[in-house]
């Protein structure tokens, strides 16, 4: 089983938290504080690529 490095939580307005970890092959991951095993991964690229499309507005048609 791999052991995933989780950084504190992240909160916003109404305690929606989501969770960022690392393993140790350098594998990125996104989970939900609502249920731990749940969990998103894929490399650390593609982590950085999908934060800085949701900063460039990608996702604002989900608001």
């Amino acid at each position: 089983m791999k052991e995933i490095c989780w950084d504190e939580a992240f909160c916003s307005e109404g305690a929606n938290c989501f969770r960022f970890g690392l393993d140790d092959q350098g594998r990125a991951y996104i989970g939900s504080t609502t249920d731990t095993a749940t969990y998103v991964s894929d490399s650390i690229e593609a982590l950085q690529a999908l934060i800085f499309a949701v900063k460039a507005g990608a996702a604002d048609h989900l608001l």
